[in-house]
């Protein structure tokens, strides 16, 4: 019954039936079990920045450690740390220009350089030191920063937590933060940076330190159904809709576009439930394809022609701050990761009816689903028409069943699934982003 051509030399783990069908040869590849090897913490990044404009060495110098991979990559944090920082400062004989320095964690959504394209919606300041006695100060143990003006070497340890969400605007609504962002086809960045401020008098031109920093929310789905998490845990083939009902959801059936020899195909699509995953993990589908005509059927499972991907939206406005009348708002929509099938090995194929398990992989470093203020990402599953010889008329725009899903950082609790398929050769990343 089955009509998909020899399958490249794959070998899948703890598996019965074919190796998944990408319609090309590729090398062979070994899945490899993450589980067995514990991930070993990586030593906190020391990231230096100094500042010297004046003098002849820094007198003003800024250190801070974060989870980067090398210092000369951006500094990063994830959800529920603090910014740890030192800030060194040198006044030689005494500087009583110096009215206070300020320590400020922002983020904005930015749309363009005016200031209108820019809204801020994470505003946090921590007083290092002022001039004022009453004034609130961090604890420093130099001697020079106890008094009215800063005198010697000063140094002033601080932390800086990082909340799990931002406010813009005067309605207060809470927001989760999102992503760092920035990708050189879209105008529009998700920016994070620390800042020391340095102010003086009216007569005297103030100085910062200024470094962008990537962050990362945390956020995870719900746990898989009961049989799916055993079929992991046990290496045991994934249950199909039929014998796992809540695991999963099944769209409306549709009819393959285009004419097959008279026939008419319907399609049956299903997803994993929770419709929510973890990104550098999978999507796990179903598919029934069923007709009259068994040479529809062989036609559609010879080749690599069905077209299930995972579409990308991202959603802004441009000027917010102007009236509403004359923002625009710009759509920017992307594929990524074409679905692999092969025939289920628990629901056994007949003359009509054919029956596929398959699974997109997400790539590991794309954008979580977020949303904050006039700026969205959200994804969805998208089937488009079968890449068949009667279907010329169509296009890859063309979209027969769509369904919206989360992608999120962190994984459920429990087993994590396991993934059948080869590796994609051509792996989404990021441009633009150093870390």
């Amino acid at each position: 019954m089955d009509s998909l051509s020899p399958p490249p030399p794959y070998r899948r783990h703890s598996r019965h039936g074919q190796v998944p069908h990408s319609g090309s040869e590729l090398s062979r590849y070994t899945r490899r079990n993450t589980l067995v090897h514990p991930i070993i913490p990586r030593e906190p990044t020391q990231h230096v920045f100094p500042l010297a404009v004046g003098r002849s060495k820094p007198w003003l110098v800024l250190r801070l450690s974060s989870n980067a991979k090398s210092a000369k990559s951006l500094p990063l944090f994830y959800e529920k740390e603090n910014i740890n920082a030192t800030l060194e400062l040198h006044a030689e004989k005494g500087d009583s220009s110096i009215q206070s320095v300020i320590a400020m964690v922002r983020g904005r959504i930015i749309t363009g350089p005016r200031p209108e394209d820019t809204v801020t919606f994470l505003d946090i300041r921590q007083n290092l030191w002022a001039r004022s006695a009453d004034a609130p100060r961090t604890p420093s143990p130099s001697e020079g920063t106890s008094g009215s003006k800063l005198y010697g070497d000063c140094i002033w340890s601080f932390s800086i937590p990082i909340p799990r969400s931002g406010t813009v605007g005067k309605s207060g609504t809470q927001s989760r933060l999102p992503e760092t962002f920035s990708e050189r086809d879209l105008d529009v960045n998700i920016q994070y940076d620390l800042t020391v401020h340095v102010s003086r008098g009216k007569f005297r031109g103030d100085s910062q330190i200024r470094t962008p920093f990537g962050y990362v929310p945390s956020s995870k789905p719900e746990a898989p159904s009961i049989l799916r998490q055993l079929a992991y845990q046990q290496a045991l083939p994934v249950p199909g809709p039929a014998a796992d009902p809540r695991g999963w959801k099944t769209l409306s059936a549709c009819r393959a576009r285009g004419t097959i020899c008279t026939a008419e195909v319907q399609c049956s699509f299903s997803l994993a439930r929770p419709l929510c995953y973890t990104r550098g993990s999978i999507i796990p589908c179903f598919l029934t394809l069923s007709s009259r005509d068994p040479q529809a059927l062989d036609m559609i499972t010879a080749s690599d022609c069905i077209n299930v991907k995972l579409q990308r939206r991202v959603m802004y406005s441009c000027a917010p701050g102007l009236e509403k009348r004359k923002v625009a708002t710009q759509e920017c929509f992307r594929e990524f990761s074409k679905a692999a099938w092969w025939p289920s090995s628990t629901m056994p194929s007949d003359l009509y009816n054919r029956h596929l398990e398959g699974e997109i992989r997400i790539p590991k470093d794309l954008r979580p689903s977020s949303l904050m203020d006039h700026f969205s990402v959200s994804y969805c599953v998208v089937l488009h028409p079968f890449n068949l010889p009667s279907n010329r008329s169509t296009t890859d725009s063309e979209i027969l069943l769509s369904e919206p899903v989360d992608v999120v950082t962190t994984h459920a609790r429990g087993p994590r699934p396991v993934a059948y398929s080869p590796p994609a050769y051509d792996p989404y990343s990021r441009e633009n982003d150093d870390y």
